[in-house]
């Protein structure tokens, strides 16, 4: 039929994020089906991974494959099924995690928007590892403190979150390279006059490729971003120096004083002298924009 180890927790505490069950399986009978009409946990989160083997999953009126490195992403609510069904062939082997708590639907949500309900991630990946680490914790470190799996299972959730944006941007090992190289350039050099076409001959690209790669993969232009690296060298000069105002929008990159007082306000919603003076509402050396 089928071998599992898994481990659940049971307790009332509805005022954290945790895990209500997570495991290894291996299927190989077509009697399992997990379908949303027939399940007790309402409000819960499921993440299961293929090992090796397949499985499928019904959802949304469509059949989804779930072969060797994809995991299903569901809503226990959402009306759906997964199930084995290839008798007599490879077993399903998966890796799952079950978890309960409002956080952890609002992140489903943002990963189904992005991906879908199937997701691709390879086995080496660190959303993966850190979900057999887990495991790992209940297993071997005998590791049941509800508080402490908490913990472990909000890094997982931002792991998830942080591979899923990856995942919208992958533009391939040769971009990603042109975009550091330009962000390398922008941090460095932004008390400098820089261009598009300066910036674009820097990273021996065109500017108009540069631009979409760039705002792919950052969710900004390139010029943006080096508006945020000179703000934010404005801020901890305007609280870590005595430096005139107006000597440090040139150190910082800006044309004018009235253009770095400009956007200073658009990003602050006061003056850089507001700024200086303010320091009971921020009271902070830096402040960062990524």
């Amino acid at each position: 039929m089928y071998h599992t180890v898994s481990y659940a927790f049971r307790n009332d505490d509805a005022s954290i994020m945790t895990v209500d069950s997570v495991g290894w399986q291996n299927v190989s009978h077509p009697e399992y089906r997990c379908s949303s009409d027939a399940r007790p946990d309402s409000g819960h989160v499921v993440f299961q991974y293929t090992l090796s083997g397949q499985g499928y999953l019904d959802i949304g009126g469509q059949t989804f494959s779930l072969s060797k490195g994809h995991a299903l992403v569901v809503k226990v609510d959402d009306e759906h099924c997964y199930y084995y069904k290839e008798e007599g062939k490879q077993p399903w082997e998966f890796v799952w995690i079950n978890i309960r708590g409002e956080e952890a639907s609002r992140i489903w949500n943002l990963v189904i928007e992005k991906e879908g309900h199937v997701i691709s991630r390879n086995a080496d990946s660190p959303l993966i590892q850190e979900l057999w680490n887990i495991i790992r914790l209940i297993n071997q470190e005998k590791v049941t403190d509800r508080y402490r799996l908490s913990v472990q299972v909000y890094q997982w959730l931002l792991t998830l979150v942080q591979s899923s944006r990856d995942a919208e941007k992958d533009i391939g090992a040769l971009s990603v390279n042109a975009i550091e190289k330009c962000k390398r350039f922008l941090r460095d050099n932004y008390a400098s006059p820089i261009t598009l076409d300066l910036l674009a001959q820097h990273c021996e690209i065109n500017k108009h490729y540069l631009c979409r790669l760039f705002q792919r993969s950052e969710q900004t232009s390139p010029l943006a971003y080096l508006k945020d690296r000179r703000i934010e060298a404005a801020l901890t000069m305007l609280r870590t120096t005595e430096l005139p105002i107006s000597l440090i929008g040139q150190k910082c990159g800006f044309e004018s004083p009235s253009y770095f007082g400009k956007v200073f306000r658009q990003y602050m919603s006061m003056s850089p002298t507001e700024y200086r003076l303010n320091k009971l509402e921020f009271p902070y050396e830096a402040i960062y924009y990524e």
